[in-house]
């Protein structure tokens, strides 16, 4: 008799059984029906509503996911199972500290539980705890070897401190398990590492199979492309990049045309600087570090992170978050309510976002923020935080784009994926950023990564000028610095600048209509 189930009609056993089945097959829907068929005979039992959050986590919707096995928890309060479904659901709302807790808590009770370690690992790499996920991987290894989720995530977190031999290694014996398709994504996105002859073949015979889900098709495809790139073949990777991005492409929503319009009502409702109660000083402790993805951004911050006087703290969603919650608190999208904001209310959401990234100067006076996207938020922050400072990084437009074009991300960007948004995108980008400059001269640099990588001193030596920083000879030494590093360009931090020619050069006339979209030559 399976414990969990003890107590329960036979007709529940039946249907609760068949939900676990349909959970297991990601098949979400046919579990929520079945579900709503044994509600009558198991609607209070904990292993119904533990079934009934992991579903609604799968549907999507992770904070009825909560409220659900919170439930569940009241009624079997020691559970160890219910723990673990509740942290992973906490994780996906984003409540990383609660769901690093209730993970916790999971494995103290279920000590020999791999899945619980490694939830809790995944919790604390998105919590930057990289250390920690590392410790929590590795106990999850030591009770399932075999266990790729594990396997990955212990990759990734070698990989965001910088041990990259270790992290390949663990990508690679991942891909010795089922279901492990994305460390061949993982093992393409760390630019320094090369395909052997024996993995582009098996990279060939996966692109080729004919019963390859669409999805797993898409992740070798990319990881493919990079193979056809290492055997120095562009015309052939760019056709199979032509493919899965279009591929990709169909399975999310971008509407480009109301992207632009969105830029454009922002630079309105900035047309000039609000009025704002913060001191001019409030924010100096911060450096916001903007660009698209692949312009340099994650060197940028690396070589700041090597001074002793700057945090490196990623990509955080802090700005946004506060933005939001203001939207939500006036009933009005951003920014929709700028115009109404008082001087006060800058102040007060200035003041919000330093209370919630106090973690961040907790060991250093200054930190950076390396959301990439807040490049449309600069006239928010400059009204909320007077004394922050902005660094656009910049690259040539076509080498961005494509080395967007080029990546697979883990989320977001779902402009990356088809050439023409690809083009407006950074048009909306550029627009929005001389706008900016013209309104803020003295607190936005731009940081060209093609005179960063032809001039390191002097353009580091401007860097933290600009930052009110005094030169460090450590920030020249910024590949040998330890720190967590999260993004797809951790590898490339951890080598000395080195002249290139950039992949576009490569590639030659294949990227006339990405040329021609940009309107560049």
């Amino acid at each position: 008799m399976d414990q969990r189930l003890a107590g329960l009609p036979v007709r529940a056993l039946r249907l609760l059984r068949a939900t676990r089945e349909a959970i297991q097959q990601q098949r979400a829907d046919e579990a929520d029906q079945l579900l709503a068929r044994a509600q009558t005979w198991a609607g209070g039992h904990p292993e119904y509503l533990r079934l009934l959050g992991v579903t609604r986590h799968l549907q999507g919707r992770p904070q009825e996911a909560v409220d659900v096995l919170r439930r569940g928890l009241e009624i079997a309060p020691g559970d160890a199972l219910l723990l673990m479904n509740l942290g992973t659901a906490l994780r996906a709302t984003g409540d990383l500290r609660a769901a690093t807790v209730a993970l916790r808590r999971a494995c103290e009770l279920a000590p020999e539980h791999a899945p619980a370690w490694y939830n809790l690992g995944r919790a604390l790499a998105q919590d930057a705890r990289s250390g920690e996920a590392l410790d929590a991987y590795e106990r999850a290894l030591q009770l399932d070897p075999a266990h790729g989720g594990a396997l990955i995530g212990y990759g990734d977190a070698q990989r965001t401190l910088g041990r990259i031999d270790q992290a390949a290694a663990a990508y690679r014996e991942a891909l010795k398990q089922p279901n492990t398709t994305r460390a061949w994504v993982r093992l393409a996105n760390m630019r320094t590492i090369r395909f052997s002859a024996e993995e582009s073949a098996w990279l060939e015979r996966l692109y080729a199979a004919k019963t390859l889900p669409e999805a797993d098709r898409i992740s070798i495809g990319f990881a493919y492309a990079k193979s056809l790139e290492d055997q120095r073949r562009p015309i052939d990777a760019l056709s199979v990049l032509n493919t899965v991005n279009a591929s990709k492409r169909r399975q999310l929503h971008w509407d480009a045309p109301a992207h632009s319009a969105i830029t454009e009502s922002i630079l309105r409702a900035f047309s000039s600087p609000p009025a704002t109660a913060a001191p001019k000083e409030m924010g100096r402790e911060v450096i916001f570090i903007v660009s698209l993805p692949r312009s340099g951004s994650t060197l940028t911050e690396q070589i700041l992170a090597s001074h002793p006087q700057v945090e490196g703290a990623n990509e955080l969603s802090d700005l946004e978050i506060v933005i939001e919650a203001e939207s939500r608190r006036t009933g009005r999208p951003f920014p929709a309510w700028v115009a109404q904001a008082t001087p006060e209310d800058w102040r007060r959401l200035g003041q919000d976002y330093l209370d919630r990234t106090q973690r961040w100067r907790r060991d250093r006076p200054i930190f950076t923020d390396k959301a990439l996207s807040n490049w449309r938020l600069i006239g928010a922050a400059m009204a909320m935080l007077p004394g922050a400072r902005v660094v656009n990084c910049r690259r040539d437009p076509v080498e961005t784009c494509f080395s967007c074009y080029r990546q697979l991300f883990a989320q977001g960007h779902a402009y990356t994926y088809d050439v023409d948004e690809l083009a407006s995108f950074w048009r909306d980008y550029d627009r929005a950023m001389r706008f900016w400059h013209a309104r803020y001269p003295h607190r936005i640099r731009d940081q060209v990564l093609e005179e960063l990588v032809q001039d390191p001193e002097a353009q580091t030596r401007g860097l933290l000028d600009f930052c009110g920083l005094p030169f460090d000879a450590a920030c020249l030494r910024f590949h040998e610095t330890p720190r967590n590093v999260r993004t797809v360009s951790a590898a490339q931090v951890r080598q000395p600048l080195q002249a290139s020619g950039g992949h576009a050069a490569r590639y030659g006339d294949l990227l006339s209509p990405l040329r021609a979209a940009l309107g560049t030559r």
